[in-house]
């Protein structure tokens, strides 16, 4: 306890790494570390990588602004009784490689998710404009989520290159397997997904899963057909055909042909971005919705007398509809009535959330 007495008479933020926690009933034990006194404890495995990108995380939000000290406070989990937020610590939240000044809560999030060795760190790279991610032809090379904050047209996005995602059944590394977790961690807090496929091994079962996985998020994807420089004229009519067929769930996502490697047609990527984005935070008056409800109704009535009464947007990003109805309307209607308001309100490729109330 001498040490924790000492660290804590420093005054600096203080964070304690409890290591060896390998597996969810070891955690427990992490929190007798408690008693030093310096905040909640932070269970990692050093050998396999467990915890430490959100140590990791932690430590790089309580750095403050250039030139200024760091602050008195003692730093345990920012979200425990006895943390520290970066706020109180005199830090900011952001990345080192973003826009100084900007927090990283409000800042739109695009996530490079792909299989492996399909070029997603070469399109991060060409992205941000500097290489940050490691290129190799080698799979797996990308082991973390590494991230930076880029100055566009559309104002402050951030960009995410993420660990190539691989079937369960063929990870053999613990290492890999922590990647991975972080990987699908990064499309749940992500606005937007980019699919990056390799187009000479075409849209492959895994590409559909991976596209299956981020439409379950309710996130917003990107397909991006890479390396379509390769392909003479014949194939690339057989890989748009595979998308259109293969991928047809995710609606009227966006699909651009480029070469990371080259950077031909990266310039298309942005102004796309730029109208998912302004999709994805769209207000439709409620005049509007219940428009395009009742006349989706009229066009197809639900089946045994079920009805909305009244329909209205509850909330955006994404765009989320309140359906008021006489009683319950099955799934297939409601996937109709999602497609009406999609098209009406000309919500390209944006997930919607449709909740139903019925009232009595």
């Amino acid at each position: 306890h001498w040490g924790a007495d000492l660290l804590r008479r420093l005054g600096t933020p203080t964070f304690v790494a409890v290591n060896k926690v390998d597996h969810a009933k070891r955690e427990a034990e992490a929190w007798e570390f408690v008693g030093l006194g310096l905040g909640d404890p932070w269970p990692v495995s050093a050998l396999h990588g467990l915890g430490t990108g959100d140590l990791l995380d932690a430590v790089l939000s309580a750095f403050p602004p250039d030139g200024q000290p760091l602050g008195p406070p003692v730093g345990g989990r920012p979200d425990g009784p006895a943390g520290t937020d970066a706020a109180e610590a005199g830090g900011e939240v952001g990345d080192t490689g973003g826009v100084a000044g900007t927090d990283e809560r409000t800042l739109f999030g695009v996530a490079i998710v792909g299989r492996p060795n399909v070029g997603k760190s070469t399109l991060f790279n060409r992205l941000i404009g500097e290489d940050r991610s490691v290129v190799h032809d080698l799979p797996g090379t990308t082991r973390d989520v590494v991230d930076t904050v880029v100055e566009t047209a559309f104002g402050p996005v951030r960009f995410l290159d993420t660990a190539g995602l691989r079937r369960r059944s063929r990870i053999d590394e613990g290492t890999e397997y922590f990647s991975m977790v972080r990987a699908l961690r990064a499309i749940d807090k992500a606005d937007v997904a980019l699919l990056v496929i390799d187009v000479t091994q075409g849209v492959t079962h895994q590409d559909q899963r991976l596209a299956e996985r981020v439409d379950a998020a309710g996130c917003p994807v990107v397909i991006v057909l890479n390396k379509w420089e390769l392909l003479d004229a014949e194939a690339r009519l057989d890989v748009t055909a595979q998308v259109r067929d293969r991928l047809r769930f995710v609606g009227t996502a966006p699909v651009l042909k480029l070469s990371a490697l080259t950077g031909k047609g990266v310039h298309k990527l942005l102004p796309s971005l730029g109208e998912t984005i302004s999709d994805y935070h769209a207000r439709v008056p409620t005049a509007k919705v219940n428009r395009i409800i009742r006349d989706a109704q009229a066009s197809q009535p639900a089946p045994h007398g079920a009805r909305v009464l009244y329909a209205t947007q509850g909330a955006s990003e994404p765009p989320t509809f309140t359906l008021f109805t006489n009683r319950e309307l099955p799934q297939t209607y409601l996937r109709y009535l999602e497609r009406k308001l999609r098209e009406g309100c000309d919500l390209g490729s944006v997930p919607l959330k449709l909740r139903v109330r019925r009232r009595s």
